[in-house]
C-alpha cells in the first residue's frame, strides 16, 4: 500500500527536476555560459530535494516544521515560475512547455498526499479488527431487518385471520338476525290477523265469558341473567305468592301492563321464576 502513493510522488519529482534542469540550461544558456546555467538548475533542484528529504525525516519521526515546508513550497514555486517564464518566451512549442509547467507543483502535491496517507495508515491487525467490527454490524443489521420483516408478516397474517373470522361472525349474525326478523314478522302478521288472532287465542287460553286473552308475542331481545348468588339465596315462590306479585306489578299502572312489561319488571325487582310458571301466573290473574 505504501508503494501506491510513494512511487508516483518519486516519479513526478524526478520528471519535474529533470525538466527544470533542462529548461534552465536551455533558457539561460543563451545569456550566460552553460556551466552557470547548470549550477542554477542544480541549485533549484538541490534545494527542493534537500527540503523534501528533511520533511520526510521529520515525518518519519512524527514531527512537522512549517518553515521547512514553506521553503520546500518556495522551491517548487520557483521551478514552476521558471517553466512558465520559459513557456511564455519560447518561440516554438510554447503551449507544450506551458502544459508541463505544473509538474513541480504536482510533485509537491503528491508528497502531501503521501504524508497524509502515512498519518492515517493502520496496521494489518487494526484493519482486520475494523473489518470484523463492520462485518458484525452488517450481520446484526441484516438479522434485525429479517426479524422485523418476519414480525410484520406474522402480524399481517394474524390480522388477516382475525378480519376473516370477524367477517364470518358478522355474516352469521346478519343471517341469524334476518331469519329472526322474518320469523318475528310472520308472528306479528299472524297476531295482527283477525282470523288467525282468534284461532291462536282459542288454542292458547281457556275461553271464558267476556274475557278474551290477547296472545302475546314471545320476547325477542337481549336478556340480563341473574347472578348465581341471587338465584341460590332467593327461595322458590309459591303459586299464591307468585300470583300476588304478578298481579301487583300488572296493575301498578293504568291501563294494566302487558305480559312483556310485567315480566321485565318482575325480573328487574329481583324475583325468580321460570318462564312457564310466570306465564301461568299471568294467565291466572288476568
Amino acid at each position: 500500500m505504501r508503494a501506491k502513493t510513494v512511487l508516483p510522488a518519486v516519479a513526478m519529482t524526478a520528471v519535474s527536476m529533470v525538466l527544470t534542469l533542462a529548461v534552465v540550461v536551455m533558457w539561460l544558456g543563451t545569456a550566460v555560459p552553460w556551466p552557470v546555467a547548470l549550477v542554477v538548475g542544480l541549485g533549484i533542484d538541490g534545494g527542493w530535494l534537500a527540503t523534501l528529504a528533511y520533511e520526510r525525516r521529520l515525518a518519519a519521526q512524527g514531527d512537522h516544521n512549517r518553515a521547512v515546508t514553506a521553503v520546500g513550497w518556495s522551491f517548487g514555486l520557483i521551478a514552476t515560475g521558471v517553466l512558465v517564464a520559459h513557456a511564455l518566451t519560447a518561440e516554438e512549442s510554447a503551449g507544450a512547455w506551458l502544459a508541463v509547467a505544473w509538474l513541480p507543483i504536482a510533485a509537491k502535491a503528491l508528497w502531501l498526499v503521501h504524508a497524509m496517507w502515512e498519518r492515517t495508515a493502520l496496521t494489518p491487525v487494526a484493519l482486520d479488527a475494523i473489518r470484523g467490527i463492520q462485518q458484525e454490524a452488517r450481520d446484526e443489521a441484516a438479522v434485525a431487518r429479517a426479524r422485523l420483516r418476519a414480525e410484520a408478516a406474522t402480524e399481517e397474517t394474524r390480522l388477516t385471520a382475525v378480519t376473516e373470522a370477524g367477517a364470518r361472525v358478522a355474516r352469521v349474525q346478519a343471517k341469524t338476525a334476518q331469519t329472526l326478523s322474518s320469523a318475528w314478522s310472520t308472528l306479528e302478521t299472524a297476531r295482527a290477523g283477525e282470523d288467525t288472532g282468534r284461532a291462536l287465542t282459542s288454542v292458547t287460553a281457556r275461553v271464558t265469558p267476556d274475557v278474551t286473552p290477547r296472545w302475546e308475542l314471545p320476547v325477542w331481545g337481549p336478556s340480563e341473567p341473574l347472578a348465581a348468588r341471587s338465584l341460590e339465596s332467593a327461595p322458590a315462590l309459591t303459586d299464591e305468592a307468585l300470583d300476588v306479585i304478578v298481579d301487583e306489578i300488572r296493575t301498578s299502572e293504568t291501563p294494566a301492563l302487558s305480559y312483556r312489561e310485567m315480566a321485565a319488571r318482575f325480573r328487574a325487582a329481583g324475583h325468580s321464576a321460570s318462564e312457564v310458571r310466570l306465564r301461568a301466573a299471568w294467565k291466572r290473574v288476568a
